[in-house]
């Protein structure tokens, strides 16, 4: 009788190495006004549609930063700026989009001072070192791709749903929209998915200053 090597599993893997470790998730000690964030993100797309980066597909970015003087830094595939991913089987790394100067992107913009978002900003740049600020959309039931970026992330979750996860290499995590701050490690490979019926909308900052362990 032959035996199926592909079910066999590996009790010999030590304990530490199967429990993870969710230290590339950050909770910060600041918590916002959830209903004031949804009603700011919804003055805002009231006035202002999501720009596609450049016809990447279920995606969508509002920037609320921009370079000083400067409308055209936050078009096209300035919404999103340069990462790294692995696209085929290969496995060999290769770079997409354009890269961009965050720390150059430290002007709010008008049209958005009388939001909440104004106050969210005044708080969070008093606290770290940021580059682009942008409203974040994710489809529903999409993702995006496999991929590392060039710094950290800062996310306030505005809507989502229990089927919104975001994966860093093996460890997936849903951050609730309840007014928290998280900072992810972003320079790891990771990706995002909404499998919901919903858009998933965050607030989601470059941090230029932080430093995981």
């Amino acid at each position: 009788m032959s035996i199926d090597n592909t079910k066999i599993v590996d009790l010999n893997i030590k304990k530490e190495k199967r429990i993870l470790d969710f230290s590339d998730f950050q909770k910060q000690n600041i918590k916002f006004d959830i209903d004031k964030l949804q009603e700011a993100y919804n003055q805002i797309v009231n006035i202002k549609k999501f720009d596609d980066g450049g016809g990447v597909t279920h995606f969508g970015a509002i920037s609320l930063t921009q370079i000083p003087g400067d409308p055209d830094s936050i078009k096209g595939s300035k919404a999103r700026g340069v990462y790294w991913t692995k696209p085929d089987k290969t496995g060999i790394e290769v770079s997409r989009d354009i890269k961009v100067n965050e720390s150059q992107y430290s002007e709010f913009i008008k049209d958005y001072e009388n939001t909440y978002f104004k106050e969210v900003y005044d708080v969070l740049s008093s606290k770290y070192k940021l580059g682009r600020i942008r409203i974040l959309l994710k489809e529903p039931r999409s993702t995006l791709s496999w991929h590392r970026d060039p710094e950290p992330r800062l996310h306030i979750p505005i809507i989502t749903n229990p089927g919104c996860l975001m994966v860093i290499e093996n460890v997936a995590k849903h951050m609730p929209a309840d007014g928290s701050v998280w900072v992810t490690n972003n320079t790891k490979y990771h990706n995002a998915f909404n499998g919901g019926e919903e858009n998933r909308i965050h607030l989601v900052a470059c941090v230029l200053d932080y430093k995981f362990n």
